[in-house]
């Protein structure tokens, strides 16, 4: 529908536009301490309140946001290019390479995907700063979130590869090389950008889920996981609402994203 369009373009764009402009907006860093002001109600100087350690919650929202809708695209972009190669060569080449590539999915398909987020990111050391929490958070999504794409990729390469145009190609002396990557990979790239779409709310909820077990953005440095993780107390929450507007904005965020994608999908 064409209004639920509208209001997630909406959505994504005012939240994109107040992570960009968070230095400006935000009514201090988010890693400032009011002391005197621990777990304190929304008020004109604290939009949010301050969490319990006196840090303005509005300010840690909107850097945590823009960490999660910054990285999460570039995670998204890094398994979208290692689909591309792995599923395209596997599609494109058949035989024992596609068996060996597409066992290689299989078996990543068949792990537990958030144990092995897990596992790998509890094998990265403890004491890492915070920056780098990001990176590590984000490329461990990016290389371990390509095989469900790199499938999909590899039957399209396969389709591909027997239709006409390449048989026709083929006759006319075209390398297979040249026939790769000069016809078949642009056909791939719809699958391909659709794959990317795909990945990035789920990178977004896999680093919130990280980041509420503790294995995310390392503190002082706020996420969507860490801001999220106040709501496992019941305690924490009781009395203030105004704790739940990081799940309000994660749930309109995400649900934008899949408006989107099924708009996209939709015959017109």
């Amino acid at each position: 529908m064409i209004w639920m369009r509208n209001i997630a373009i909406g959505v994504l764009a005012m939240t994109f536009a107040a992570c960009l402009l968070a230095g400006t907006i935000a009514p201090a860093s988010y890693a400032m301490q009011f002391r005197e002001e621990p777990d304190a109600a929304p008020s004109h100087q604290h939009w949010l309140g301050t969490d319990d350690l006196g840090r303005d919650r509005f300010s840690r929202l909107l850097q945590g946001t823009r960490i999660s809708l910054l990285l999460a695209p570039a995670a998204a972009f890094l398994t979208s290019v290692l689909a591309g190669l792995i599923g395209g060569i596997a599609g494109y080449w058949g035989g024992w390479t596609e068996r060996v590539l597409m066992a290689a999915a299989d078996l990543v398909l068949s792990l537990p995907w958030l144990f092995l987020l897990l596992t790998a990111r509890a094998l990265m050391p403890l004491n890492v700063s915070p920056m780098n929490s990001v990176a590590i958070t984000f490329l461990i999504l990016g290389l371990l979130g390509w095989a469900a794409a790199a499938r999909v990729v590899c039957a399209g390469a396969r389709s591909l590869r027997a239709s006409d145009f390449s048989l026709q190609a083929r006759a006319m002396g075209c390398g297979e090389a040249r026939l790769l990557f000069r016809h078949v990979a642009p056909n791939l790239q719809p699958m391909l950008l659709t794959q990317f779409w795909i990945s990035i709310p789920v990178f977004i909820l896999a680093e919130a889920n990280l980041g509420i077990l503790g294995l995310g953005v390392v503190e002082p440095l706020p996420s969507w996981g860490s801001l999220l993780k106040e709501l496992s107390g019941l305690t924490a929450i009781s009395g203030q609402p105004w704790v739940f507007v990081p799940l309000l904005l994660l749930i309109a965020v995400v649900t934008s994203f899949q408006v989107l994608l099924v708009d996209q999908e939709l015959p017109s």
